[in-house]
């Protein structure tokens, strides 16, 4: 026992905090002689008067514990800094909050791989147009499509999750689930994010899942008036953003917690996407939520 405290320059710090937490059940003269601390330093520490900045510290401490315990443990020193600051008012910088939630070993939920899929033969395939160029200038102007699986239940039934992601402002313009992995589940994503933005005519960036590279599908994007795009072959960082959204999701929610029915896996996926869309904020959108960047723009 020893040592500086992270919040201050005490030396042996946690020796009086002790010392102080058991004060009112035995005598100071007997934990101060089993602890190794002479009475007078004691007395001296308990006796001063806190410095600005570590009363800063403490503060800063309680609020990081707050905004970390809100969001499940979800969020690493970067997003806690850019929430505190944004509704608290205040500028600290990455290093401060890094330095306090490394200290107090707060630390972000891990992300886990993602395992490998089967390929199958294509009907048609398109080029990749989209070229990785990440960025556009105005909401739907390009979108990306993916399906990803989840597992619920002791038999580790699945579930698939489509979803489409407009690359203007991060948002999660459409999602459906579906218990396959079918033609309808893609088909009903897009008819959704049609139905959601009438009248606009995206670039359509997606993998070469079968689904993606069916006759019938590049024919409802005909309809639409969208030109597809598609990644090469084996190279996932091709549709990196979306791929980056799966990860985000199973990270921040999905390995969180243990789903035993699919009603209830449906219920977390739908609140977490809804969460993301209206009350995450991402410093790609200059601290704002995807939907408020969104509503900014239109």
């Amino acid at each position: 026992m020893g040592g500086k405290s992270p919040l201050n320059k005490v030396r042996n710090q946690e020796t009086y905090e002790t010392i102080d937490y058991f004060k009112d059940v035995y005598d100071i003269k007997w934990l101060c002689e089993l602890l190794g601390i002479a009475r007078s330093s004691y007395y001296k520490w308990s006796n001063r008067i806190k410095p600005a900045y570590e009363i800063k510290n403490e503060e800063t401490l309680e609020t990081i514990q707050t905004y970390y315990t809100h969001f499940k443990k979800r969020y690493g020193y970067r997003r806690i800094r850019d929430n505190i600051n944004l509704y608290t008012g205040t500028n600290h910088s990455d290093n401060y909050i890094y330095r306090l939630m490394r200290a107090y070993n707060l630390k972000s939920i891990i992300r886990r791989k993602r395992p490998g899929f089967v390929k199958t033969k294509p009907e048609q395939i398109g080029e990749n147009k989209l070229n990785r160029v990440f960025t556009a200038s105005n909401p739907n102007e390009k979108w990306l499509s993916d399906v990803t699986e989840f597992k619920y239940g002791y038999a580790g039934q699945k579930l698939y999750l489509c979803a489409i992601l407009d690359l203007y402002d991060n948002s999660i313009v459409a999602y459906h689930i579906h218990h396959r992995n079918d033609n309808h589940l893609v088909f009903t994503t897009l008819k959704k994010a049609v139905k959601n933005n009438p009248n606009t005519h995206p670039l359509f960036h997606s993998d070469r899942g079968y689904q993606y590279t069916s006759r019938a599908f590049k024919s409802l994007l005909d309809k639409h008036n969208m030109v597809q795009s598609m990644s090469r072959v084996g190279k996932c960082i091709d549709n990196g953003p979306i791929e980056n959204l799966w990860g985000i999701i199973k990270s921040e929610m999905y390995y969180l917690e243990t789903f035993d029915t699919s009603e209830k896996l449906t219920k977390a996926i739908d609140d977490y996407i809804r969460f993301y869309n209206e009350a995450r904020i991402q410093r790609k959108l200059k601290s704002h939520t995807p939907l408020k960047y969104r509503h900014m723009a239109i």
